[in-house]
């Protein structure tokens, strides 16, 4: 390798997130598509349109237990002149109407069943009496206020008509479309292959995390970080051997790992320090390197290429500034793969709840706690703002983004919050 000297002479061309986000968004490579039961659908996303096969609902359906009859036979029904009507059926929910009403019958119906031909309101119990039986052998039944045609019945195709978009291609399937795909009958789905994310941790400080710490050394800890948030973005973690710091043996694994897996991360090795292989080795491989420098606090040495199609996500070593790089790059890399409809990490707005002292050029992403007070949201800094603190992450539940300012923030500015 080259001295130390010419490393320095590397260019580091900074850009900004959004930029940079672009960059890894047009990179990317869309995942092919596999057909799977709907029970391993979950989390997933859509590779194709969902579109009714039939309309919801495919018959008339009853709002509410009471009685279908025909709006014309309650008149001028009230509780002092009740009408009575003869009760000819009675239709649980999945059972079909026995036939059709004639003038002055009515059927007992429940929530959800079919309402009968010849009815065309469902009345409540509460404004209806049982009566006995009468010289015909009818059960009665008093109606004590009219109904208008439509009451309490849903008609054949009120929530969603035949060839109408259920779910669009890039969904994600949640607890709805779970569903909405279960009731249109999708027991296997069409959906995108979960990308296969290799996972390098650098360093010959890490340890593994059964062993004994030992002085000046540390459990690997971002490796089950990284590991997690693929998961919880969709991909499959295959976390490899951790690599010392030795810059053939590392170029060599991520090279295996880049001809091996859909994506790469390493962590650690990315600043401009005696140790740091990870910048080395990007400074001289042949692939696509989009951009080694991001203006974002933490992780501002964050690197990003591309090898044959395959990306790869160089991260820094310092825990906060790698849970940062994961949820602002990984995230919609992951997602872009698996055709998400929306891949970027989006926003909201939040009242800053104390002051932020700290300048900067850069954005800064502070872990923060967003809260509701008042009807607002408000988002307080969390813990002590260093990109090598490992507890804070605990107790956050979104990021704070503070654009670069001479003197800070104050207290009560808007700003735009990542809610994790």
């Amino acid at each position: 390798m080259s001295g130390r000297k010419e490393q320095h002479t590397f260019m580091r061309q900074a850009i900004s997130v959004e930029e940079a986000t672009s960059h890894v968004l047009e990179a990317v490579r869309l995942m092919p598509t596999e057909v799977v039961p709907l029970a391993e659908c979950y989390g997933r996303f859509l590779a194709a349109n969902l579109v009714a096969p039939q309309p919801v609902p495919h018959f008339r359906r009853s709002g509410m237990d009471g009685y279908a009859l025909a709006a014309a036979d309650t008149g001028k029904a009230s509780i002092q002149a009740p009408i009575t009507l003869n009760v000819v059926d009675n239709i649980p929910a999945g059972a079909v109407p026995q036939r059709a009403l004639r003038a002055g019958e009515c059927a007992r119906i429940m929530t959800g069943a079919a309402v009968p031909d010849g009815a065309d309101a469902v009345i409540p119990y509460e404004k209806t009496a049982e009566g006995g039986t009468n010289t015909e052998g009818f059960i009665t039944c008093f109606v004590k206020a009219p109904a208008a045609p439509g009451d309490n019945v849903s008609p054949i195709g009120m929530e969603m008509e035949t060839g109408e978009t259920v779910l669009r291609a890039g969904t994600r399937i949640g607890q709805g479309e779970m569903a909405l795909l279960a009731m249109f009958g999708a027991a296997a789905v069409q959906v995108h292959c979960r990308p296969r994310v290799a996972i390098i941790a650098t360093g010959a400080e890490l340890l593994e995390v059964h062993d004994s710490l030992r002085p000046g050394r540390i459990r690997n800890s971002n490796g089950s970080m990284i590991a997690a948030a693929v998961t919880e973005f969709g991909g499959i973690p295959y976390p490899l051997e951790q690599v010392a710091d030795d810059v053939e043996l590392a170029g060599q694994a991520i090279m295996n790992a880049l001809a091996a897996y859909d994506a790469v991360v390493t962590t650690g090795g990315v600043s401009v320090g005696d140790h740091d292989i990870v910048y080395d080795i990007t400074r001289s491989w042949d692939g696509d390197l989009k951009f080694n420098k991001v203006m974002m606090r933490p992780g501002s040495p964050t690197t990003f290429g591309v090898q044959q199609g395959t990306p790869l996500f160089a991260l820094s070593g310092n825990p906060a500034a790698c849970y940062v790089g994961c949820r602002l790059f990984l995230r919609p890399a992951l997602r872009g793969m698996m055709g998400a409809e929306r891949a970027a990490e989006p926003r909201m707005k939040a009242v800053l709840a104390a002051d932020y002292v700290k300048s900067d050029r850069f954005t800064r992403f502070v872990r923060g706690v967003l809260t509701s007070r008042e009807g607002r949201l408000e988002a307080a800094p969390v813990g002590r703002d260093m990109s090598s603190i490992t507890v804070s992450l605990r107790d956050a539940n979104c990021l704070i983004c503070l654009p670069g300012a001479p003197h800070g923030y104050k207290a009560g500015s808007l700003v735009e919050v990542i809610v994790l």
